[in-house]
């Protein structure tokens, strides 16, 4: 689950034909086209009866009333907001549900905050804690280094390498940026030393993070079964996990096939020595400590079922106990933006419920065609706004529409939702992204601009065959 980068990395190195604002020009392109394409999904939503269903005059006309189009209109500003400038889509939520609720609703503060998510930003909270202790005690870089120690001599299994790593770190509880972020910097590095493209490197990277990504101790493994759960369709968190890992597995692995196409597999010149300390060394200390407790972590989560957020807090507390000097730092770590997203999202929505705005729209959609069509166009919306937007804030706002959708068909609730949350995140190798934005700084300075200008050429194609991939191998099928 990532947020949207709000300022793409600036790309060096370019020339004065292509001119400076020339990046900037294509985003604002971008946005303007994505925002234009949600202002005209919500019109033919609202004018569906009429346009889609036109002879569908036995039953009543499903119209929305001001009372729901002005909360509805605050969300969709909301996102473009949050694209254009760096302001969190959290704090906005926050803001509108007092806004709305108090002067539109007349409701009191406890009325507003009645769907507060206490337990998904406790877990945000405590798993954040724990693993940035984890990445400062050197926990992290020990793992990294010993496995590709593995490989040595094997360079075009390293991207596989790193992928595993991603997933495994986001499998156990880190966020996707967060992982991006740990591994990047080696990961590249190590693509220039071994002649692998950067930009392959960096796509198995973020397919790694979202493979883990929803694992059942992950954050938004959790937000994604809990908000389902809210909304009456409770799904299998197993499955979801399982199915998240196989689809960006199968995008790794058409990547590979893509990139030999291409004839990019080996890129430039290579043997120009990366700065990075490959040594290896047993671990000791605070590291054994460390890796002890997330054994413990995964004992108390997958055998007893024990809150994740009280478990990795328990734990994060011992390491601090142990650390006491660099406690400050560690609470550092946590992910407040997140938090603030989650929480104002989630409580934003809820207010959307409340009014009805949710049951209105899913209903309307209802009317486009039969279910299937249905859950294809909510991937695609998704995962296009996804690509600029806030995946997190997006599928906390989308996964209620299905609810309306699997009540009246027979889909699979875990399927839609799984393909749902998968087409919002895969779409994050955009380079208007964090784990995007992070794959292009970490480019030798002279190759920013190609990396960047590949990688956004990449993750359109990804918008365009992810969600589709998603849908088929989920939805139809009903193997989840």
């Amino acid at each position: 689950m990532t947020e949207t980068a709000h300022r793409a990395p600036a790309p060096a190195g370019e020339t004065l034909d292509d001119g400076p604002n020339r990046p900037r020009r294509r985003r604002r392109t971008l946005i303007l086209a994505v925002a234009g394409f949600v202002f005209l999904g919500l019109a033919a939503l609202l004018l569906g009866g009429d346009i889609f269903a036109p002879a569908a005059t036995t039953q009543p006309e499903q119209t929305m009333t001001a009372v729901q189009i002005i909360p509805l209109v605050i969300l969709v500003v909301m996102f473009v907001v949050a694209t254009r400038w760096p302001l969190n889509i959290g704090v906005m939520g926050l803001v509108a549900s007092f806004g709305v609720g108090y002067f539109l609703l007349g409701m009191t503060d406890k009325e507003i905050l009645k769907d507060f998510p206490a337990s998904i930003v406790l877990t945000i909270i405590g798993v954040t804690y724990f693993f940035s202790m984890a990445q400062r005690n050197g926990t992290i870089d020990i793992i990294v280094q010993n496995c590709v120690r593995l490989v040595r001599g094997k360079t075009l299994l390293l991207p596989w390498v790193f992928f595993l790593l991603a997933a495994a770190l986001t499998a156990l509880g880190t966020f996707s940026p967060a992982a991006v972020a740990l591994l990047a910097p080696a990961a590249i590095a190590f693509a220039y030393e071994s002649r692998i493209h950067p930009v392959l490197m960096g796509a198995f990277i973020i397919n790694g993070a979202h493979a883990g990504g929803f694992s059942p101790l992950s954050v938004a493994g959790v937000l994604v079964h809990d908000v389902a759960l809210a909304n009456g369709f409770p799904i299998s968190q197993g499955a979801l996990f399982l199915a998240s890992f196989a689809i960006n597995l199968i995008l790794s692995v058409l990547t590979i096939v893509l990139f030999v196409l291409l004839g990019k597999l080996r890129d430039g010149e290579g043997g120009q020595q990366a700065d990075l300390d490959t040594r290896t060394g047993r671990p000791h200390g605070q590291q054994i400590l460390t890796l002890v407790l997330i054994a413990v972590m995964l004992v108390c989560t997958l055998g007893f079922h024990m809150p994740i957020g009280f478990v990795a807090l328990s734990a994060g507390l011992l390491l601090a106990l142990v650390n006491i000097k660099e406690h400050q730092t560690f609470i550092g770590g946590v992910s407040w933006s997140t938090v603030l997203l989650v929480a104002g999202m989630i409580t934003y929505v809820s207010l959307l419920q409340h009014v009805g705005v949710i049951d209105t729209l899913a209903e309307m959609a209802l009317a486009l065609g039969a279910p299937l069509l249905v859950a294809l166009v909510l991937c695609y919306v998704i995962g296009v706004g996804s690509a600029f937007a806030s995946s997190t804030a997006l599928l906390t706002a989308f996964i209620p529409l299905a609810g309306p959708l699997l009540a009246t068909s027979s889909l699979s609730a875990s399927g839609t939702v799984a393909a749902l949350a998968i087409a919002a995140t895969v779409v994050d190798v955009s380079p208007f992204s964090t784990d995007g934005a992070l794959v292009v700084a970490n480019a030798r300075a002279n190759d920013r601009h190609r990396v960047y200008r590949q990688l956004m050429v990449y993750a359109g194609g990804v918008v365009l065959v992810a969600p589709a991939l998603a849908w088929a191998l989920l939805v139809p099928t009903g193997v989840m």
